[in-house]
């Protein structure tokens, strides 16, 4: 089937996607009133911690521990290991579900992609995942860690060129962030304020088949396209330092999504010979209340058409590389979408980079 330009039937499918969230979901004035523990004392930081926390609108987030244990996790080491327990349980849960959903066994998985930006582990935790749910001893793994929040978009993208290039074999994208472990209590710079305010934690997987395999329900991944701009390693990331991640973060991002998403939207699209009023499901980063209105003015997108992106900024935070995914598993368990429509997925995060997937149903 040929449409818009592109043949369908060769394109791998999104066959499968879950998310798997910690049990432990505090609304956000809870979290507010502990963080402001943290801070008590120093009313500038405050100041700006109760301004920060007002402008976010988030209702709530997903920890991985309960509020009380992080008082205890003075040192990077204990955050770690607090990752390295807790990120193989929410990643299995997550691979579990997406591979039920799509009718696949672990057995047929060819190649396990797994992002993370918020711990470290080597081997990486993907071995975990492997064992507990019996995938075969020659799955090819490739774990990835430093796209930070593009990786959601940019995992799905790999996968689907792994897929096109082995067409009877299934990948399966990983997303483990608890983004809460690399709270820097010490750290009182505006940067650090607002991830205390926005950041939560979650697990995502995504499944993708390739053409050759039985055909899914799921939606086709058409193309992909990855972007880097130069000289931008100072807007958004970490600095390593004693205590562990240290966000780094500019008020410059908003202006970069700003001026250069329409054009590199448009350009994507074009190559498909498409437009951006032919998209009726936007899917972008939840990246915070800036980013997303800078991206629907920017765009010129209809009204409400980022509303799947808000309300999980809304309800769980920014959850790095995983927001993407959940904002797609949002759709798919929603049922809106129908044969034929077309989806944007939008990823960003440090490099400064993007990540652009154009999806159809």
């Amino acid at each position: 089937m040929r449409q818009h330009g592109m043949e369908t039937n060769s394109a791998p499918t999104l066959a499968g996607v879950a998310t798997a969230m910690p049990s432990n979901y505090q609304n956000q004035q809870q979290l507010a009133a502990a963080l402001r523990q943290i801070w008590v004392g120093q009313d500038r930081t405050l100041r700006l911690f109760d301004q920060i926390q007002r402008s976010l609108k988030i209702q709530g987030r997903h920890l991985a521990l309960p509020v009380a244990d992080y008082y205890g996790l003075d040192t990077f080491s204990k955050c770690n290991n607090a990752w390295l327990k807790l990120a193989p349980e929410l990643g299995t849960a997550a691979v579990r579900t997406a591979l039920g959903r799509a009718g696949i066994e672990p057995r047929e998985v060819g190649h396990l992609f797994f992002v993370t930006v918020t711990g470290i582990a080597t081997p990486s935790i993907d071995t975990r995942v492997v064992a507990a749910l019996g995938f075969r001893r020659d799955v090819k793994r490739t774990p990835i860690f430093g796209l930070g929040c593009t990786a959601g978009a940019s995992g799905i993208a790999r996968a689907a060129d792994y897929v096109r290039a082995y067409p009877n074999e299934v990948a399966v994208l990983l997303s483990v962030e608890l983004c809460s472990l690399t709270l820097q209590r010490t750290d009182t710079s505006p940067a650090n304020v607002i991830a205390s305010g926005l950041f939560g934690d979650g697990s995502a997987a995504v499944v993708v088949s390739g053409r050759e395999r039985k055909p899914s329900s799921g939606p086709k991944i058409l193309a992909s396209r990855p972007l880097l701009f130069a000289n931008t390693e100072e807007i958004l990331g970490w600095d390593l330092v004693d205590t562990g991640f240290k966000i780094v973060l500019s008020p410059k991002l908003t202006e970069l999504v700003r001026e250069h998403i329409r054009e590199e939207v448009d350009s994507f699209l074009a190559d498909s010979g498409l437009e951006r009023d032919s998209i009726r499901h936007w899917l972008a980063h939840a990246g915070g209340p800036n980013i997303l209105k800078a991206m629907d003015r920017a765009l010129a997108l209809p009204e409400g058409a980022l509303t799947r992106s808000w309300n999980s900024l809304r309800c769980a935070g920014n959850l790095s590389s995983a927001s993407v995914l959940y904002t797609i598993n949002d759709l798919v368990e929603s049922g809106d979408a129908r044969p034929g429509d077309l989806g944007m997925v939008i990823g960003m995060g440090p490099g400064f980079s993007m990540e652009l997937v154009l999806l159809q149903w």
